[in-house]
C-alpha cells in the first residue's frame, strides 16, 4: 500500500476522536505584547550577547535589549514580565530522541537501576512485569522498559523462563537501557514467528540457549524489530496517554522543539494528527527511518509534505549503521576491554554491511536528502565517513550536514575527517554520567572511556555539534546534557576525560542554537534574536553564575510561539 493511501486510511480512524481531542486540547493563543525585563538574557547569537530584556509580539521576538530600550516599546495593553534577576533563554532543542518514547511510563512498568530508578535486582524487575500483567487484560501486549544487566545484582539479562513465569496469557517483553535489545517470552516470540528454525536477520542476533538452537529470549538490534512493531499496534486511548505524557513532561523540562528520531509511516502520521489536534504543544522534527519508508523514498511515493504542518516537519532520513557499546552491539576498531562471553576479539558488528550502507547512502544523497546515521563504535563511525565521502565525490552538496549521531567512540582522526566532509556530530553527552564508570571498567578500558563524546576535539577542529539524550534512554533532562558537557563527572564520582571538557556557553549552544542549525532550523529558533519564534525558558538562576550547580537549576516558566505551555507550580 502506498504511504498516501496509508496517511488517508488512518486519517480517516482518527477523525472522529481528534473532534473531542481538539475540543480538549485547544493551545493557549499568545498575548499580543509581552515584555520580559530585568533578567539575564542569555541570547545564543553569533556573539553570544547577554542582554536584559525581550520585546515579543505575538509568536515572534520583536526585540533584545537593555530594560530602558525595550520598556520603550510599551504600548497600553502590553503585557509586562519581570525576571527580577532570573535567567531567559531559547527554549532547549531536542537533538535526538525518541519523543513520545518517556511516555511509555503510563503503559509500561519502569525498570530502570539508579541513577534513573530504583530496581537493583532481578526479582524487582519480574515484580514490576507481574504488575504490569496483572492490570493488562489477557491477551494483550505487557512491557517494561529500561532494565541495565550492569546494575543489576545477578549482572544479566532476564531469561524467556523468567518472563514465561510473569505471564502466559500475555506476550511479555522487557526493554534493555539502550533500546537495542530486549528479552521477550514465549507467547512473544511465536507471535513473531522467531522459533529454532529462524536465522539470525541481517544485522541482528537471536540470543540461543545453551548448545542449542531455541532462542532464550534475547533479541539483539534487527532481530528485535518485529517485536517492536507489534508493541506498537496500540488503541488509540493509550497512544493519547503515551503522546500526552510525553509532551507534559518535556514543557516541565523546558523543550521547546522535539525530536523523533526514526519514525514510521504510521507514527509519523500520527504525529502529525496529534500535533495538528495541539495534543502536543512542541514544535517537532521527525527522521523518517530508510528501513520502514524504503522504496518510497526514491520512487517518489514519500512526500515530506504529506506530514509537514505548523509545528510538524520531516527531517533527515535516519539509518542505523550499529547498536549500543554498553550492548555490546556498538562497532568498534580494537575489542572490548572485557570480552563479550569470553571471546577476546569481540569487536561488536554493523547493523548494516557495509557494501549496503554505502549503497544506501548514496541513493539518499544523490536523491537530495538530509541524512542522519546512528553511529557509536569508531569501526562504524568509519564506515559512515567512507560511505558519506563516497557518495559526496559522486554527487557534491556544499553544506550536507549529514548528522553523525551519538559519534561516541570517535577518534581524533575521525573529528578532523567530520570536518572536511561537511559531518556534524550529535553527541550523548550524558553517557558520562550514566554509563561513565562502565565504559571505563567494563566496555572500554580507561583511555578509550576518556575520549567518548570528545567535544573539546570537535571544538579544536571547527566542528559545529550539537548534544543529546536520546530520551527515552535517559530522562529528559537538557541541563544534565550541558552539565556533562561540561563537567564530564561519572555517577561515581570521577572526572571522565578532563581534556574533553567545554565551557558553559558552548554546552548551551549545543541544546540550542547549533541543535537547530544541524537541522537547518537556526533561521527561526535556536536563539533570541528580532524575527526568531518566541520559543523561551525560564530559568530560575544562572548557568553561568554556578556551572556545578547548572543541571538543579528549576525550569519556572515555558514559552512556545510567546504561549506560556508551563510554569512551575
Amino acid at each position: 500500500m502506498k504511504w498516501k493511501t496509508v496517511l488517508v486510511v488512518t486519517a480517516a480512524l482518527l477523525v472522529g476522536f481528534g473532534v473531542v481531542i481538539r475540543m480538549a486540547t485547544r493551545l493557549p493563543p499568545p498575548p499580543a505584547h509581552q515584555l520580559f525585563i530585568n533578567g539575564n538574557v542569555l541570547t545564543m547569537d553569533a556573539r553570544n550577547s547577554i542582554a536584559e530584556a525581550v520585546a515579543v509580539r505575538e509568536d515572534r521576538i520583536e526585540a533584545v535589549g537593555s530594560t530602558e530600550e525595550i520598556m520603550a516599546l510599551a504600548e497600553q495593553d502590553s503585557e509586562v514580565v519581570d525576571l527580577r534577576g532570573r535567567t531567559l533563554m531559547p527554549g532547549f532543542i531536542d537533538a535526538h530522541g525518541h519523543f513520545p518514547g518517556s511516555g511509555l511510563k503510563v503503559i509500561a512498568a519502569d525498570l530502570n537501576s539508579p541513577p534513573i530508578g530504583t530496581l537493583t535486582t532481578m526479582d524487582e524487575v519480574l515484580a514490576a512485569l507481574r504488575e504490569q500483567a496483572a492490570k493488562t487484560p489477557a491477551g494483550n501486549w505487557v512491557s517494561g522498559f529500561g532494565y541495565d544487566d550492569t546494575l543489576l545484582a545477578e549482572n544479566r539479562h532476564p531469561t524467556r523462563a523468567e518472563l514465561d513465569a510473569v505471564s502466559t496469557d500475555h506476550p511479555v517483553v522487557a526493554m534493555h537501557i539502550s533500546g537495542h535489545m530486549l528479552v521477550a517470552n514465549s507467547l512473544a516470540l511465536e507471535e513473531v514467528g522467531i522459533d529454532a528454525s529462524t536465522p539470525d536477520p541481517e544485522g541482528g542476533v537471536i540470543g540461543r540457549q545453551a548448545d542449542s538452537r531455541e532462542p532464550n529470549g534475547l533479541l539483539e538490534e534487527t532481530a528485535r524489530m518485529g517485536v517492536l512493531v507489534k508493541m506498537q499496534d496500540m488503541s488509540l486511548t493509550d497512544t493519547f496517554r503515551l503522546i500526552k505524557a510525553a509532551a507534559t513532561e518535556y514543557s516541565a523540562r523546558g523543550v521547546t522543539t522535539a525530536q523523533s528520531g526514526g519514525v514510521s509511516g504510521k507514527l509519523a502520521t500520527g504525529l502529525s494528527l496529534f500535533s495538528k489536534l495541539g495534543v502536543i504543544p512542541q514544535r517537532l522534527v521527525l527522521f523518517p527511518f530508510e528501513t520502514e519508508f524504503g522504496e518510497a523514498l526514491l520512487n517518489g511515493d514519500y512526500d515530506p509534505a504529506d506530514y509537514n504542518g505548523d509545528r510538524l516537519e520531516m527531517g533527515a532520513v535516519k539509518l542505523v549503521a550499529d547498536g549500543s557499546i554498553q550492548g555490546y552491539t556498538g562497532y568498534l576498531s580494537q575489542p572490548y576491554y572485557t570480552p563479550y562471553h569470553g571471546d577476546a576479539d569481540y569487536r561488536g558488528y554493523p547493523s548494516i554491511p557495509r557494501d549496503k550502507l554505502f549503497s544506501q547512502v548514496a541513493a539518499l544523497h544523490a536523491a537530495g536528502y538530509q541524512i542522519a546515521i546512528h553511529g557509536n563504535g569508531d569501526q562504524a563511525i568509519e564506515d559512515i565517513l567512507d560511505a558519506f565521502e563516497a557518495a559526496q565525490r559522486e554527487h557534491p552538496v556544499e553544506d550536507p550536514r549529514m548528522i553523525l549521531i551519538h559519534a561516541q567512540m570517535a577518534r581524533e582522526d575521525q573529528v578532523a575527517r567530520m570536518r572536511q566532509l561537511g559531518v556534524t556530530p550529535s553527541f550523548f553527552s550524558a553517557h558520562t554520567w550514566y554509563w561513565g564508570d562502565r565504559h571505563r571498567d567494563i566496555f572500554l578500558g580507561p583511555e578509550r572511556a576518556a575520549i567518548i563524546s570528545p567535544a573539546r576535539w570537535a571544538q579544536d577542529y571547527g566542528l559545529r555539534f550539537s548534544s543529546h539524550l536520546d530520551t527515552p534512554v535517559t530522562p529528559m533532562l537538557p541541563l544534565q546534557a550541558a552539565w556533562s558537557a561540561v563537567q564530564r563527572i561519572t555517577y561515581g564520582g570521577d572526572v571522565l576525560g578532563p581534556d574533553q571538557r567545554i565551557g558553559v556557553m558552548d554546552a548551551l549552544r549545543a541544546v540550542t542554537i547549533d541543535a537547530a542549525w544541524q537541522v537547518f532550523q537556526d533561521d527561526d529558533r535556536g536563539s533570541l534574536e528580532p524575527g526568531k519564534y518566541a520559543d523561551l525558558v525560564i530559568l530560575s538562576g544562572s548557568p553561568l553564575a554556578d556551572p556545578m550547580g547548572m543541571r538543579d537549576l528549576l525550569v519556572e516558566q515555558t514559552i512556545i510561539g510567546g504561549a506560556t505551555i508551563y510554569r512551575k507550580p
